[in-house]
């Protein structure tokens, strides 16, 4: 049993070593550029992605640590996913930070650390050992925020990023309590097993539920918890906002799957009405605020909040009059929706951050006026990234999109029916300032006619990003058989 613990948390030992390691080897690194960290860096994302995808090959389900972690096939693809966009986030943001003194020690540590948060939250089987993944992510992105000390806007992003989370941790954290206080229990499948055998303290558990979904919505940037998202996207250096935008929602949907779907399935009438209501209701502010934004990082922002919305319709059709037929469909295709949308992200912002330059910032949506004839290439790569969100196909953000309608539609029932009919209009109606930047980028003229000059590794991962959002809308099988066969295996156990 002890050596079955110790190779359930392998990848996650590699990487709390090498974090410690990088952050040491980083203090008699003489190269301004940082290629020694840079490249140790990658080489321990690489080797720990590798071992998570063949884990997640292995396809087995192991409970290690007295049964506080789990080592199973969901926790593993989020996890490789989560390696393979922290990976992308620091090949986009190298030339980006080397501009702005940022390329420092502490950006390639605190990534790690905070990758290290996203995989223990990923392998969580208990309520403390999720808070524990959870502050550790929080912390390290709280501190990114504010790398960049002389910039008032940056410090103040940081401030608010810092006193919301700890009030969404606070939210969870009370909720997570009362769920002990009802069940008796921190662990998730225990908690599962006494609401299944029916408790008699079902308003103390509501109550709890009702402060768990809070904290969920809040990490998924949802509305009307959604007041940090704006403020510290357009704040952040660009660099941290994708290490904010990105990896960290693959870890916000596990833990509502770990926390709603393993534990609290029994309570799914209540909660799905909930996270219906939040949906909603991210759709609409997401979408309609974006209109009026004029700031690209603010507008992706807004953006983020009506793409979770449109997730967590997927994760509201698991469980319909008390039956789970749907669950499995239901649940793997939000899986497969949050994973394209953190795709199509790291496109979006790594495209930013190749538009920045020294002593200017590419964050207006002007900023893009005549890409097309400074580059061709790169403004057919956007526009294929704006299409994703937007929902058009032959893009992965349209297989994304139909797969959720469809495990609404699969449910019929006229409830969700309206609900995906809903979605579908105020959608529609959000793919104008999606197709507002395309036509900025083809039609308007350059205030600078210099060509774009980027590194070599960034060209190449940027035209690779581009083509997997594009590969995955041509051929979504295998990816969504990927999500289809690790939600089974981890609701089977």
């Amino acid at each position: 049993m002890t050596n079955m613990n110790w190779l359930a948390v392998y990848p996650e030992v590699a990487l709390l070593l090498m974090a410690c390691v990088i952050a040491m080897v980083d203090l008699f690194v003489t190269d301004p550029a940082r290629r020694p960290t840079y490249w140790l860096t990658q080489l321990t994302l690489a080797v720990v992605a590798a071992v998570h995808w063949s884990y997640f090959q292995d396809g087995q389900t192991v409970y290690a640590m007295q049964g506080m972690v789990v080592s199973d096939p969901m926790g593993h693809l989020l996890a490789f996913f989560a390696c393979v966009a922290t990976i992308v986030t620091l090949v986009y943001a190298r030339p980006y930070a080397a501009s702005r003194e940022l390329l420092k020690g502490e950006l390639f540590s605190l990534s790690l650390f905070s990758l290290l948060g996203i995989c223990v939250m990923l392998s969580a089987n208990n309520f403390l050992v999720i808070y524990l993944g959870l502050e550790l992510m929080s912390l390290s992105l709280y501190a990114l925020v504010a790398l960049r000390r002389d910039h008032a806007l940056s410090t103040e992003a940081a401030m608010k990023y810092f006193v919301l989370g700890a009030l969404a941790s606070g939210f969870l954290l009370y909720g997570l309590s009362m769920m002990y206080g009802a069940t008796g229990s921190l662990s998730i499948p225990q908690v599962f097993d006494v609401i299944s055998t029916g408790v008699p303290n079902k308003s103390v558990l509501i109550f709890g539920t009702v402060f768990v979904v809070a904290g969920l919505a809040f990490k998924l940037g949802a509305a009307p918890f959604h007041m940090w998202v704006p403020d510290v996207y357009q704040g952040s250096p660009t660099a941290v906002t994708l290490l904010i935008g990105a990896a960290p929602k693959l870890a916000a949907f596990a833990i509502t799957i770990r926390l709603l779907v393993e534990g609290m399935i029994g309570l799914a009438v209540d909660w799905q009405q909930m996270l219906i209501v939040l949906a909603i209701t991210s759709l609409f502010v997401g979408n309609f605020v974006a209109i009026a934004q004029t700031n690209l990082k603010r507008m992706l922002a807004y953006s983020t909040i009506a793409q979770m919305g449109f997730m967590l319709l997927g994760l509201a059709s698991g469980v319909v009059n008390d039956n789970t037929l749907s669950a499995a469909n239901a649940y793997s295709s939000a899986m497969y929706y949050v994973i394209i949308y953190v795709m199509s992200t790291l496109g979006t912002f790594g495209m930013i951050l190749l538009l920045s330059r020294q002593g200017h910032e590419a964050e207006e949506i002007k900023d893009l006026a005549g890409l097309a004839k400074r580059s061709p290439w790169y403004a057919t790569v956007m526009t294929i990234f704006m299409l994703s969100l937007a929902g058009v196909p032959p893009t992965a953000g349209f297989y994304a999109k139909l797969s959720v309608l469809q495990a609404l539609m699969a449910t019929n029932v006229k409830g969700y029916t309206a609900l995906a009919v809903i979605a579908v209009a105020v959608s529609l109606i959000g793919a104008y300032y999606y197709l507002r930047v395309i036509k900025v980028m083809f039609f308007d003229e350059p205030s600078d006619h210099a060509p774009l000059a980027a590194p070599a590794d960034v060209r190449v991962v940027m035209s690779l990003n581009g083509v997997a959002v594009l590969m995955f809308g041509v051929l979504p099988g295998g990816l969504m058989a990927l999500c289809a066969h690790a939600i089974v295996k981890t609701l089977a156990t």
